[in-house]
């Protein structure tokens, strides 16, 4: 099912979207990113919405899992975001569980934690540096009638240790973009997005349906 609003996509009407995240620096970057189209975003946080389990084995399936529960929900357009970090070195690892790493015996998340994990194991694996990485974005957004549109961005680097500067999230401080020198965690929001796999997929989708 498909609707006028760039390359084979519908275009997003209402000026309003929900955010399916309770991930704050993830927010703002997509906040950010939609900004110069005038849509106001909300997130899960502010409709008291869960994030439903993330039981698919794909960026996209998972990211497609969250988008249609929030739409059925708020009965509002949603965009969901999944995105991981794959190592070669790892086999790809951590990959779709990448937040799984920072998961705390508390049932927060600690990124520092799972960066402090993902040099473990490399250094365990015996591969000598360049570490080769690549974080992978899918973003889906969904209507509440069932319609979806899915987008997907990668950016190729390598894995640094130890990490570098304090912006970002996740684990930014420790990929180097190919051919840079800074970490993404030193980068500012909008030198980022200007390479990064959330801000190529984003580009998509504002093609299909924001263009």
């Amino acid at each position: 099912m498909t609707a006028a609003g760039g390359p084979g996509g519908r275009r997003l009407t209402g000026g309003r979207l929900v955010v399916a995240t309770h991930n704050r620096g993830k927010l703002e970057e997509i906040a950010a990113l939609l900004g110069p189209f005038g849509v106001a975003v909300t997130s899960n946080a502010d409709h008291g919405l869960p994030e439903p389990d993330e039981t698919e084995e794909s960026f996209a399936g998972n990211a497609a899992l969250k988008a249609r529960a929030a739409a059925r929900a708020t009965g509002l357009p949603a965009l969901a975001d999944d995105s991981g970090l794959e190592v070669d070195a790892l086999g790809g690892a951590p990959g779709v569980r990448s937040a799984d790493w920072a998961e705390t015996p508390g049932g927060g998340r600690d990124f520092g934690l799972a960066m402090e994990r993902l040099h473990r194991a490399l250094a365990a694996s015996g591969a000598p540096e360049p570490w080769r990485a690549r974080f992978r974005c899918a973003l889906v957004l969904a209507w509440p009638d069932g319609h979806e549109e899915t987008c997907e961005g990668r950016v190729e680097g390598r894995i640094i240790w130890p990490g570098r500067g304090m912006k970002g999230h996740g684990y930014d401080p420790v990929f180097v973009p190919e051919g840079g020198e800074q970490s993404f965690g030193e980068m500012d929001r909008w030198e980022k997005n200007r390479m990064s796999h959330r801000g190529t997929a984003f580009r998509r989708l504002v093609e299909r349906c924001l263009g």
